[in-house]
């Protein structure tokens, strides 16, 4: 799958999970909980033990009609090729690093390295970026997302970091393309409580269609 179909698929459903956890076991349990959500886009972040072979597991148990699985926290292009080998479909980034972004055009694979300020999500433009990740968006709110859209209508926003349920039709209606949501999704797993992660999930897919309708 080209990073064209998986920026598509992406947006599509508007919402990818950011999974950060204690263990492997834990964060396997996580992604399966996104997953029957109806989450596409499952983000494995290399601040956990073990990132790489939860990456390995979920794409030899999901076929990419099911599940989209990505690495996030990727600060170097060795972290990010070492993400894509092990079957990682798309990067994710807290900040622009060049170099990561050249080697996933190189793959092929889709990459959203962060930004906070105008420059910042240009020089990432410039470099080749597919979508630029609005982090950390609880910071500004939706806001940012609209004052960017002026000078920037074309660019391709996706906030992390504050984004839940009671403010995802916001950032959407602001012209976000999806939403990272991490703790506010992920938030049960530590009380084993794994259906609220569906619960919410389901929620934060139904805010952002209904904010697309209106």
């Amino acid at each position: 799958m080209g990073k064209s179909e998986v920026i598509q698929r992406i947006t599509e459903c508007g919402v990818v999970a950011v999974v950060r956890a204690e263990n492997e076991e834990q964060a396997v349990k996580i992604a399966e909980a996104c997953i029957k959500a109806g989450i596409v886009g499952i983000e494995i972040t290399f601040t956990m033990p073990g990132a790489v072979n939860i990456i390995q597991k979920l794409c030899a148990e999901y076929s990419e009609d099911e599940v989209i699985v990505g690495a996030g926290t990727v600060l170097d292009r060795e972290t990010a090729r070492t993400a894509i080998l092990a079957g990682a479909k798309y990067v994710v980034s807290p900040c622009l690093d060049v170099d990561t972004v050249m080697l996933c055009n190189s793959y092929d694979i889709a990459c959203m390295p962060g930004a906070m300020t105008v420059k910042e999500a240009v020089d990432g433009m410039k470099a080749g970026a597919d979508i630029i990740k609005i982090f950390p968006g609880d910071l500004f709110g939706p806001k940012i997302i609209k004052a960017f859209k002026g000078p920037l209508p074309h660019m391709k926003m996706m906030p992390t970091g504050g984004v839940d349920v009671s403010n995802a039709g916001e950032w959407i209606k602001a012209g976000a393309v999806a939403l990272g949501a991490g703790s506010s999704l992920t938030a049960g797993a530590k009380k084993g409580d794994y259906d609220s992660i569906v619960s919410i999930g389901n929620q934060l897919i139904g805010a952002v269609r209904k904010a697309r309708s209106i």
